[in-house]
C-alpha cells in the first residue's frame, strides 16, 4: 500500500507539480588534450568529447522513458579551456570554442560549458587570450557557455579582471544585438566557483575531478510549493520541515537518475546538485514558494528571510537523501527564467538592490538580469564587484549573468524564449562607479579566509 502511494505521489509531482531532472551533465577532463599545436589540441578535444559523450543523450532518453521523469537538458562540461589552449601558440581561442560547439552538436547535447578561465589571483597567458576571445566565441557559436572566476574567499578579488569582465559582458551583448544580447546570457562571472556545477552557463569540469563523470541537477519548485500549500499559516518550524521532506524526495529522484546514467555510460557518478531551478512555466517558480510563505509579492520586506528558510531547508533535506551532494545546491532566482520573478519586476516589487540583498542567501547571484543597453561597462563591473564581495565575505558562490540589452531601456522587455524566458529591463544606478573600477589591483582576502 505504501509503495502504491509513493508511486501515485511521484506521478502527481511530475504531472502537476512540474518535477523534472533539469540536467544530466557529463564532465570530461581535457587535460590530456593539451598540445603546443592548437590544431592538434582541437582534434584531441573533439575526439575525446565525441567518444565519451556519444551515448549520453540516448541513455538519458532511455531513463526518461523507463522512469517517466522528464530530463530537460543533456549537457557537457569540460576543463577550463584557458588551461588547455594555453599550452598552444594560438593568439585567439575562438577556434577552440567552435570545436566545442561542433562536438556538442555531434553528440546532440543542449549546451557545453567550460570556455572558462580562473583568474581570482592573477592571469596566465591562456587566461588573457581566452577572456579576450569570449565576445566573438559566444557570438559565433550556438551551444558554448563561458565563465570566469574573478574572486575567492582564499584569494580575494582580482579587480583588474572585474574591470575587464564588465567590458566583455557589454561587448558580448552588442555582438548579439540581433538576438537581444543573447550571447551575454551564456556568460557567467563567478566568485568561489565550484568544480562540479552541472548547471549552465557556469559549468566547467574542475581539475580535481575524475577523467569523466556524471553529475545531475534536479529541480522541483512546484513540488515544494504544493507541499507548503498544505501547511498554510503554520509556524516556520513546520514550514522548514515540510520543505526538507519535499527536497528529500526530489533529491532521491536525482540520485536514482544519476546512478542509472553513470552505470549505463560506464563512468563514475559524481554529485546531485539539489538546486531549485525554476522555468518561466506556470507552477515552476521559486518566487511562488516565497509568496506561499506569506509575501504578497516576492521582493517585499521579508523576502530575504523567507529565502533563507527555503535555502537552508532544501540543503538539509537534500543532504539526508544523497551522500554525494555538490554543485551549487540551493535556490536559483534568475529573473527571466521564473514567472514569479518576472511579474515582480513588472509591478515594481523587485529592484536591482533587492535582488542583491537576496543573493546573500540564494545559490548564485544576479542571474539572467536584463539592464538598459546604455549601461556602462564600469557599472557592469561594479555589479560584479558587489556580488564577488558578498561571495568572498560569506564563503559562498556568487555570480553575475547580466545582459545589457542593446537598444532597450527601462519599461521594455526582452524575449529570449525557451527556458531563458523573458526579462523586463531593470533600472541600475545613474551614478558612476568608474573611478572605483579604474583602481584595479586586488582586493585582499578577508581575515576569516586564513584557517590553516
Amino acid at each position: 500500500m505504501e509503495r502504491k502511494e509513493n508511486i501515485l505521489e511521484t506521478i502527481q509531482m511530475i504531472s502537476e507539480d512540474k518535477l523534472d531532472i533539469r540536467t544530466v551533465t557529463m564532465g570530461i577532463s581535457l587535460l590530456d588534450c593539451a598540445d603546443s599545436d592548437g590544431e592538434k589540441a582541437r582534434e584531441k578535444i573533439y575526439n575525446k568529447i565525441t567518444h565519451y559523450a556519444k551515448d549520453l543523450v540516448t541513455v538519458a532518453r532511455e531513463i526518461e522513458q523507463e522512469l517517466g521523469v522528464p530530463i530537460v537538458n543533456k549537457r557537457i562540461s569540460v576543463t577550463p579551456i584557458a588551461l588547455i589552449a594555453g599550452a598552444s601558440s594560438d593568439k585567439d581561442y575562438v577556434a577552440f570554442a567552435k570545436t566545442l560547439d561542433a562536438a556538442a552538436k555531434k553528440v546532440g547535447v543542449d549546451f557545453i560549458g567550460g570556455f572558462s578561465a580562473l583568474v581570482e589571483k592573477g592571469y596566465t597567458k591562456g587566461d588573457r587570450i581566452l577572456i579576450e576571445s569570449i565576445p566573438h566565441a559566444l557570438s559565433e557559436t550556438e551551444l558554448v557557455c563561458a565563465s570566469v572566476n574573478i574572486g575567492s574567499t582564499k584569494a580575494g578579488i582580482n579587480m583588474d579582471a572585474v574591470a575587464q569582465m564588465g567590458q566583455v559582458m557589454k561587448q558580448t551583448a552588442e555582438l548579439t544585438a540581433d538576438m537581444g544580447g543573447l550571447g551575454a546570457a551564456k556568460l557567467v562571472v563567478f566568485a568561489n566557483a565550484v568544480d562540479d556545477n552541472p548547471f549552465m552557463a557556469g559549468a566547467f569540469h574542475g581539475v580535481g575531478e575524475a577523467d569523466v563523470v556524471i553529475h545531475v541537477g534536479v529541480s522541483g519548485p512546484g513540488v515544494v510549493k504544493r507541499a507548503l500549500e498544505k501547511v498554510k499559516d503554520k509556524p516556520f518550524d513546520i514550514v522548514a520541515e515540510t520543505i526538507k521532506i519535499a527536497a528529500f524526495k526530489i533529491t532521491r529522484m536525482g540520485q536514482l537518475v544519476g546512478t542509472l546514467a553513470a552505470d549505463r555510460l560506464g563512468v563514475p557518478f559524481g554529485i546531485v546538485d539539489l538546486s531549485l531551478a525554476p522555468t518561466p512555466a506556470i507552477g515552476d517558480s521559486v518566487a511562488r514558494i516565497l509568496e506561499e510563505m506569506g509575501l504578497e509579492r516576492v521582493g517585499t520586506h521579508g523576502t530575504t528571510a523567507a529565502l533563507a528558510v527555503l535555502n537552508d531547508a532544501v540543503k538539509k533535506g537534500g543532504l539526508m537523501a544523497c551522500g554525494h551532494v555538490g554543485g551549487l545546491s540551493g535556490s536559483f532566482i534568475p529573473v527571466s527564467e521564473d514567472i514569479g520573478m518576472i511579474e515582480a519586476v513588472e509591478v515594481g516589487s523587485i529592484t536591482i538592490d533587492k535582488l542583491e540583498a537576496m543573493t546573500a542567501i540564494c545559490s548564485v547571484g544576479l542571474d539572467m538580469v536584463a539592464v538598459p543597453g546604455k549601461t556602462t561597462a564600469a557599472t557592469l563591473s561594479a555589479l560584479i564587484a558587489d556580488e564577488a564581495a558578498i561571495g568572498i565575505m560569506n564563503h559562498k558562490t556568487t555570480a553575475v549573468r547580466i545582459i545589457a540589452v542593446p537598444g532597450m531601456d527601462v519599461g521594455d522587455t526582452v524575449e529570449f524564449g525557451g527556458l531563458l524566458g523573458r526579462a523586463p529591463i531593470l533600472a541600475v544606478s545613474e551614478f558612476s562607479s568608474e573611478s572605483l573600477i579604474n583602481r584595479g589591483g586586488r582586493i585582499p582576502a578577508p581575515l576569516h579566509s586564513f584557517k590553516n
